[in-house]
C-alpha cells in the first residue's frame, strides 16, 4: 500500500450528513483494506457518528458545513478529523451532570484510549476547529481455518 492516504469530504450541517459521513468513511477505510463489520470498524463507525454529530448539534447553525478528513500514514496510523467553521471548542462536561446528551467526546475519548490511541482539538486557521483522533492502523488478518477443515 501507498505510505499516505488521505480523503476528504465537505457535508452540509444537517442531522441526515451524519450518516453520510460515516458510510463515506467506512467504505473508504474498506478500499484501504479494513473490513467492514469488524471491531475495528463498528468503533470507527462509532467515532465518526459522535464527530459528526457535534459538528451537527454544537455549532448552533453558524457552521453551514463540515468537513471529515481521513488520512492513513504508513500503514501504521489512522487519523480521522471532523473540522467546522464555530469557534468553541468541546467542553467536558463534569460527571456529576445528568443530561441524556452531551456525552460524545467523553465516548469518543474513550473508544480512541481504547485503541491505544489519542484525541485533539485544534483551532484552524479560519476560525473554526477540528477534533481529531488518531490510532494504530491495525487491520484485521484473514481468518485462519481450523485445524482439519479446509477451505471453501
Amino acid at each position: 500500500m501507498a505510505d499516505h492516504l488521505e480523503s476528504s469530504v465537505t457535508l452540509p450541517s444537517d442531522p441526515a450528513s451524519v450518516s453520510v459521513a460515516r458510510s463515506y468513511v467506512l467504505t473508504t477505510l474498506a478500499e484501504w483494506g479494513l473490513p467492514p463489520g469488524t471491531e475495528a470498524a463498528d468503533t470507527i463507525r462509532l467515532i465518526v457518528s459522535e464527530l459528526a454529530t457535534n459538528a451537527v448539534q454544537h455549532t448552533f447553525g453558524q457552521s453551514p458545513t463540515f468537513t471529515v478528513d481521513i488520512a492513513l500514514d504508513r500503514d501504521e496510523h489512522l487519523r480521522i478529523g471532523v473540522t467546522d467553521s464555530h469557534p468553541r471548542f468541546p467542553k467536558r462536561l463534569p460527571a456529576a451532570v445528568q443530561q441524556d446528551n452531551g456525552r460524545g467526546m467523553v465516548i469518543i475519548r474513550w473508544l480512541t484510549a481504547e485503541c491505544g490511541g489519542k484525541l485533539r482539538v485544534r483551532p484552524t486557521r479560519e476560525g473554526g476547529k477540528t477534533v481529531s483522533i488518531e490510532v494504530p492502523w491495525t487491520v484485521p488478518a484473514e481468518p485462519v481455518p481450523a485445524a482439519g477443515q479446509q477451505e471453501p
